[in-house]
């Protein structure tokens, strides 16, 4: 009995887990995007394509982003914004998820647990997302011959750990 006794401690000390579950820091870094240059050859167009030079800009997007992986990439439902992230989303096998700017919230993209996303924009949209993020008014409207503007926002936990703002020509 005694032995069954000891035995029955043991089986028990062993399944007790007192230890703390480990809390791991969540970090996630969200790059925000304008499109790349537009036609503007039809003034009327409200939903235009791409040119040449921003085809090839959304491609070195892809470039420039090749040792990122990506868990989403988000663009608004234009051609110009979907053209811009095709390139970077072909390469990291993801679909295009369509977003309204003023409903896009960010910290639910974080909640989400991802590790990197992109979200490309518009020049007035973009630097709004990023201010939100902020809590404070430090960008404005992106000038309208700047297509090269890359936000990275680090957050940690849900909040903002770092902001970088650079310009690839």
């Amino acid at each position: 009995m005694r032995t069954f006794l000891i035995l029955m401690m043991g089986v028990l000390l062993m399944n007790c887990n007192t230890a703390t579950p480990e809390i791991k820091d969540q970090t996630t870094t969200i790059y925000f995007i304008r499109h790349a240059e537009k036609d503007r050859s039809e003034p009327s167009e409200k939903n235009p394509s791409l040119t040449e030079k921003g085809l090839a800009r959304a491609k070195r997007w892809s470039e420039i982003f090749k040792n990122i992986t990506f868990d989403a990439i988000y663009s608004t439902d234009y051609t110009r914004t979907i053209e811009t992230a095709s390139p970077t989303a072909y390469t990291n096998n993801l679909d295009i998820i369509k977003y309204e700017p003023e409903e896009l919230n960010t910290i639910e993209i974080f909640k989400k647990g991802y590790e990197n996303v992109l979200v490309v924009g518009h020049s007035n949209t973009v630097p709004k997302l990023v201010n939100k993020l902020l809590k404070e008014d430090r960008y404005e409207d992106i000038e309208d011959n700047n297509n090269g503007n890359v936000y990275i926002v680090t957050l940690t936990n849900q909040e903002v750990v770092s902001v970088n703002l650079l310009t690839i020509k």
